[in-house]
């Protein structure tokens, strides 16, 4: 990872918020000494102050082999990201540059049983559908439920370390950084709007 003290956010709570917010993480392990990896849409809480991550994959898949054989996973979360040009720059005859958001999280993958299964799809299912929808965990059939689960499953992760990246031009004198910030308002892309709005927080 990219680590330098200015681009490292130390407030937990706002790498927490920004795990929550970008929770379609990929999960990456070893087989045969080749690397996998796998996007999943996780659950991310706090227990008893330990981080803990769950979701559920298929079963037959590489990376459902490599994290049974190693439960040793490496989390990415990735949040917006952008180009940032140096004619931006107050001194503009230098390298231009990147800015984005990353954290990355290590940890150990134990898979549950089959009941943890059902709970962990139960939950993910209602937070994203209503009691009343059509889509509603409890309003599946049977059937289709048993023969899903059968073909998946779920896990927990305990997160061991986590590091982030928070490049946003900190390196960088406060005129530059509102130059930058006030070009990439103006165009309409989507991360660099966000990048914009995640440079202005960090403008004291």
């Amino acid at each position: 990872m990219y680590k330098f003290s200015y681009f490292t956010e130390t407030d937990e709570e706002k790498v927490l918020d920004f795990m929550q917010k970008n929770s379609f993480a990929v999960i990456t392990g070893i087989l045969n000494n080749k690397p996998v990896a796998t996007h999943v849409p996780l659950e991310i809480k706090k227990i008893n102050e330990r981080l803990v991550f769950t979701g559920h994959i298929m079963k037959a898949t590489d990376h459902y082999k490599a994290f049974s054989e190693n439960e040793n996973v490496l989390v990415i979360f990735s949040g917006p990201q952008c180009y940032v040009s140096a004619n931006w720059y107050v001194t503009k005859n230098v390298a231009s540059t990147w800015n984005y958001i990353d954290v990355q999280a290590k940890g150990k993958i134990r898979f549950t049983d089959d009941d943890g299964t059902l709970k962990i799809i139960r939950d993910i299912t209602q937070k994203y559908e209503s009691e009343e929808s059509e889509a509603a965990f409890n309003n599946l059939p049977n059937d289709y439920v048993e023969r899903l689960s059968k073909a998946i499953i779920g896990f927990n992760i305990e997160v061991e370390s986590v590091e982030n990246v928070f490049k946003l031009s900190q390196n960088h004198d406060e005129q530059t950084r509102r130059q930058i910030i006030a070009h990439l308002k103006n165009s309409n892309h989507f991360n660099s709007n966000e990048i914009a709005t995640e440079m202005e927080k960090r403008i004291k």
